[in-house]
């Protein structure tokens, strides 16, 4: 039978009970403890995995934790409350932005824009964003860092591979005290943390150690994005956040998830991961896409490429054995 992009249809109500079950258990038995807290960013992998939190025990045992700082595009709120009054959970607001401005980590990073982009007026608004013509030709992954002007107009610089690591050095801190507050507001309750992460995030690795791939169960990490948002719609998460642009939301320049790390966009990423990893011909997967097939091989070498490149990430932390 040929390829197509029937291969994730999902039946929603068999996989949501599937899901569900894995948290109960996971909770109740596994961790032996009384709920979850899962912090909601406003988009379709958190609103996901607090829907079916709630399925599994119940609204009462289900805390929703939004953790806005000054670069948090101010609609991850607004959707992140909006998933907890339709879920009907508790909820509560944690502001990072003092503790990161006590780690300095506003400082640093700003330093590093001021010398990437001189003379750029203040305050000023940035993002990281890599090429968008993977699929048109071979190329190398540099980054450049976009400042938006003043004006609407945006500055673009090239990034260094030095500048780039103690930019994301900084701006990982973000991720990891999100962590650090999820799991004191779930201790204290005898609460386990849920995670948000999905397939194609999980196997190319986006996700940050000790950050958001800091919790103690994953009911997601082995749906496609697709399947996710077929999920959502299922589940009844809001209209909002179904259309919202996946985004990390750690820049103060809105950036979207293809724009900062995959080159292209779910529709394609899914099918191209699903396709390598069933040894489906790249004239079948492109057939499917409406691509040409160069396109999907260069799409494909750049999955193999992060996935090998992240493998630590998904593996225990190393220890000799004695």
């Amino acid at each position: 039978m040929a390829f197509s992009t029937d291969v994730l249809k999902i039946d929603p109500e068999k996989t949501a009970g599937t899901l569900v079950d894995f948290i109960r258990e996971s909770v109740r038995t596994y961790y032996r403890r009384k709920g979850i807290v899962i912090g909601l960013s406003g988009g379709i992998d958190s609103s996901v995995s607090a829907a079916l939190s709630v399925r599994a025990l119940g609204r009462e045992r289900v805390v929703g934790i939004l953790l806005p700082e000054k670069d948090s595009n101010p609609v991850s709120r607004e959707y992140g409350k909006l998933v907890a009054d339709s879920l009907g959970i508790e909820c509560h607001e944690v502001n990072l932005t003092p503790i990161l401005e006590t780690f300095r980590v506003y400082e640093k990073r700003d330093a590093i824009v001021r010398r990437l982009v001189p003379g750029v007026p203040e305050p000023f608004r940035f993002r990281l964003v890599l090429p968008q013509d993977l699929l048109d030709r071979d190329r190398l992954n540099v980054y450049r860092i976009e400042v938006l002007l003043p004006d609407g107009s945006i500055r673009s610089e090239r990034v260094s591979a030095s500048d780039y690591l103690e930019l994301m050095a900084a701006n990982d801190i973000k991720q990891r005290l999100r962590m650090t507050q999820l799991y004191y507001e779930a201790e204290r309750r005898y609460y386990v943390v849920c995670g948000t992460t999905n397939y194609p995030e999980y196997i190319q690795g986006f996700f940050v150690k000790y950050g958001d791939g800091g919790v103690d169960i994953e009911p997601l990490t082995y749906l496609y994005k697709a399947q996710v948002f077929a999920l959502g719609a299922h589940l009844g998460v809001p209209r909002e956040v179904l259309e919202r642009t996946p985004s990390p939301d750690t820049y103060s320049f809105p950036v979207s998830d293809a724009d900062f790390y995959f080159c292209m966009p779910y529709a394609i990423l899914d099918y191209v991961i699903y396709g390598v990893e069933h040894g489906v011909p790249h004239a079948e997967i492109a057939a499917a896409l409406g691509l040409a097939p160069e396109q999907v091989a260069r799409a494909a070498r750049e999955f193999a490429r992060k996935r090998d490149a992240t493998k630590p990430l998904r593996e225990p932390t190393p220890a000799p054995k004695l």
